[in-house]
């Protein structure tokens, strides 16, 4: 039988590299692959839907669950992860000394509804007691480009503006005009336009002082290691042939797997010359990016909770309506 020729989208790490480069290669399916950013990825799905299978924001994911659209299931495949909250940085002069300080202030956003800042406000809500509301938000993303203009989505609650099409947030953060901004990468895409380097930019710093530190005791109290992107196929594709999505989910899986033996290998290296404890090196037996529903049900309910707590999506949604039938036992 010939093998199905779909495309496939997605980001450049080590866990999809495999796929990229054909190390890596689905049973059954022969992919043309798309390395792009995130933000244009999700675009160009949400507005032309390109692409047979492609990475997805989770929170756009859920946003579209939650109102009937059923064009994509998604793999619990899970490509990258981080403590998004312990990234928010702040004026050093706006008097910003810890997350309870952000109430009233000016805080620059690059799409409302992306994941990331799903988890940082859902993090803010429920560790510090800061709600979406008490915040003034500015949108860097225009209506045109925003992800969630697809949606008609609007924020429900508090100020909320677009910035300028002919400034950005880095920019207005430098020049005093912003107080914070929750989420920052300073790439400029498809659909972002920093580019300013803050890493060493004197007026600015991090809310936290130890991100780091920060990261640590989020995780050792919740258990939660924030997932950003899923992987999203046609649902057409899945209700026609439904091993698509096991094979694909067992593909991801051992591109993942492929790069764990690269990092074991590179930790052999380190144990051998004794710079890596033998306590040290029993970590690296552990997956701490598990794929998977049944590894990730507790992240992936909360991240459902908030979506529906700050409005993005207008009722709770389930797993079940989310991920491919499938791969919910995984």
């Amino acid at each position: 039988m010939a093998k199905l020729a779909l495309s496939l989208a997605v980001t450049l790490n080590d866990r999809t590299r495999p796929l990229i480069d054909g190390t890596v290669r689905p049973e059954g399916i022969n992919l043309t692959v798309t390395v792009a950013g995130a933000g244009e990825i999700f675009w160009r799905q949400l507005h032309f839907q390109e692409f047979d299978i492609s990475e997805m924001s989770l929170s756009e994911t859920l946003m579209l669950a939650s109102r009937g659209e059923r064009a994509w299931v998604m793999l619990p495949v899970f490509t990258t992860r981080h403590f998004f909250h312990t990234g928010i940085l702040v004026r050093v002069d706006a008097g910003i000394e810890q997350p309870k300080d952000l109430r009233g202030k000016r805080v620059g956003v690059p799409e409302y509804v992306q994941t990331a800042a799903l988890w940082t406000r859902g993090v803010l809500q429920h560790e510090f007691g800061v709600q979406p509301e008490e915040l003034d938000w500015y949108q860097e993303r225009t209506e045109g480009l925003s992800h969630g203009g697809t949606f008609g989505f609007r924020p429900p609650r508090g100020k909320f503006q677009h910035i300028p099409a002919h400034t950005n947030i880095g920019a207005m953060l430098v020049a005093g005009e912003l107080d914070a901004t929750l989420f920052y990468s300073g790439t400029p895409s498809l659909v972002d336009r920093s580019s300013l380097d803050l890493r060493q930019h004197p007026a600015v710093r991090t809310l936290f002082p130890d991100p780091r530190a920060e990261g640590i005791r989020y995780y050792q109290k919740t258990g939660i290691f924030p997932m950003n992107h899923g992987v999203v196929v046609r649902r057409s594709l899945v209700d026609k042939h439904p091993w698509v999505a096991l094979n694909l989910y067992q593909a991801f899986a051992a591109a993942k797997a492929h790069a764990a033996a690269r990092t074991q290998e590179l930790a052999d290296i380190y144990a051998n010359l004794g710079w890596l404890t033998p306590e040290a090196r029993t970590v690296w037996s552990t997956d701490p990016l598990p794929y998977g529903v049944k590894s990730n049900r507790q992240a992936l309910e909360t991240a459902a909770r908030y979506s529906y707590e700050q409005g993005l999506s207008p009722r709770l949604v389930a797993l079940e309506e989310v991920f491919a039938a499938p791969t919910l036992e995984m």
